[in-house]
């Protein structure tokens, strides 16, 4: 059975939302998208989520889960705990600390929580394209 250890941090967690988008997010060249800016998340006076990609707009809603998520962190011990072990035995006779001798230490890692995710914003509907100037025709 494997124990896993979460740590409550004292004061109130972060609250993150997910953003689920139905389709596919593609670019002209293709590169890895993590760590790039994608577009504008913007809410209107009541509350509904517009995303902005491009020359393109998003109208969305906002859904709570139905089970919260966590947002976790692994933790471990330090290599400085590890090195305050004693390698004396009772009575004070050295211990055989030749290679043919291993000294087990269990790391307790624990994980500690970032961030709670109790809402998605949906995306359901077609991108529409945002012209900003149209010319009259004479």
């Amino acid at each position: 059975m494997v124990r896993v250890m979460i740590e409550m941090p004292g004061d109130s967690c972060k609250e993150f939302a997910i953003i689920e988008l139905q389709g596919d997010l593609e670019t002209r060249h293709p590169v890895p998208l993590s760590g790039k800016f994608i577009g504008d998340l913007h809410f209107t006076n009541k509350d509904v989520p517009v995303l902005i990609i491009g020359h393109h707009i998003l109208h969305g809603k906002v859904v709570n889960l139905e089970k919260p998520l966590g947002v976790l962190s692994k933790v471990t011990p330090s290599n400085s705990a590890l090195s305050s072990i004693s390698t004396t035995a009772e009575g004070g006779d050295e211990m055989d600390t030749s290679p043919d001798t291993e000294i087990t230490t269990r790391q307790h890692v624990t994980h500690q929580i970032q961030a709670v995710i109790r809402k998605k914003l949906v995306f359901k509907t077609r991108p529409k394209p945002i012209i900003a100037h149209v010319p009259k025709k004479i």
